[in-house]
């Protein structure tokens, strides 16, 4: 069983009943974000949650140790950081003490879930992707969603990816998929996918009334990225096209795809899908912020069953 170690002020948060949000690290890490953009991502992630009175928890691995919560001199190696984990990397990472390895979402889901942390802010998750009939190429995140009673707040799955086929597979994993403030499934960059969602909250206090009743699976909060940082369908579409048709041509597979996209598709919209991602990371860690703040208040001796 993986036991990360949890940063004081992080345990000392969870102890108290304080809200927390772990974030992943990949995003942060030289894999996830242009260098100085990374680091730009990473102070206002961590203010937007801060600033809501939330504690922070970044998950990682340095020096061969899981972690959860990070101070000054982990943040600058996961900025630097070029090796990214998944959860089924992390015996090995342990085991060879990997110097730093950034974590995904499925990396950073069990040792949020390890730790006891109830909310995860992330930028995408990762998903079906479009050859998979063919390739079997299917992302560990959507089984870590499944297996990990932690709700996920994110922008919806990576738009390189199935959407239709990752939407029906995690029906069939039982995670429910939430609007959070919205009726359509995001596609990342652009703030709708044409997708209709089942489900629908527009406040703080309706997503953590289902975090708090969450069975045996996670939940997926989806939140369209801010509407001026967002970029057309039509643009990421064109764009999505030529990376994919790169990388096949590259010869880029499985967990290489996606840095590799990433980048052809920044040099594509010469830098807007950058922006949009920053915003919507930063946007992303506000939102789960707010529901972890009140599902805290939710949980608090004598508190009401609504939080106010």
């Amino acid at each position: 069983m993986i036991r990360p170690v949890v940063h004081p002020r992080v345990a000392d948060a969870l102890a108290a009943g304080r809200p927390v949000v772990a974030l992943e690290s990949t995003v942060y890490s030289q894999l996830g974000l242009p260098p100085g953009r990374n680091a730009e991502a990473l102070e206002r992630c961590l203010d937007a949650i801060e600033s809501q009175g939330a504690i922070p928890a970044v998950t990682a691995l340095l020096d061969g140790v899981p972690r959860v919560g990070l101070d000054g001199d982990g943040y600058e190696k996961i900025l630097a950081c070029e090796e990214k984990m998944a959860e089924r990397d992390l015996p090995v990472a342990m085991a060879e003490r990997w110097p730093a390895g950034a974590t995904t979402v499925s990396g950073s889901l069990v040792l949020a879930h390890a730790a006891g942390i109830r909310i995860f802010a992330t930028g995408g998750i990762g998903g079906v992707h479009r050859d998979s009939a063919e390739t079997g190429d299917v992302s560990s995140d959507l089984e870590a969603l499944a297996r990990y009673r932690v709700a996920t707040v994110c922008a919806g799955a990576k738009a390189f990816l199935d959407l239709p086929h990752t939407l029906e597979r995690l029906e069939t994993l039982g995670v429910p998929v939430v609007g959070y403030g919205c009726d359509e499934l995001p596609a990342f960059w652009s703030r709708s996918s044409g997708l209709g969602l089942p489900y629908r909250v527009d406040t703080p206090a309706e997503a953590a009334a289902i975090v708090d009743a969450m069975g045996r699976t996670g939940v997926l909060f989806t939140v369209p990225p801010p509407d001026a940082a967002a970029v057309p369908n039509t643009v990421i579409d064109t764009a999505v096209a030529e990376a994919l048709a790169r990388a096949e041509a590259a010869g880029i597979t499985g967990g290489d795809v996606t840095p590799y996209v990433l980048d052809a598709i920044d040099e594509a919209t010469e830098g807007r899908s950058v922006d949009a991602n920053v915003e919507l990371v930063v946007n992303n860690a506000r939102c789960a912020a707010a529901i972890a703040r009140a599902a805290a208040i939710r949980n608090r001796p004598g508190a009401p069953l609504t939080a106010p």
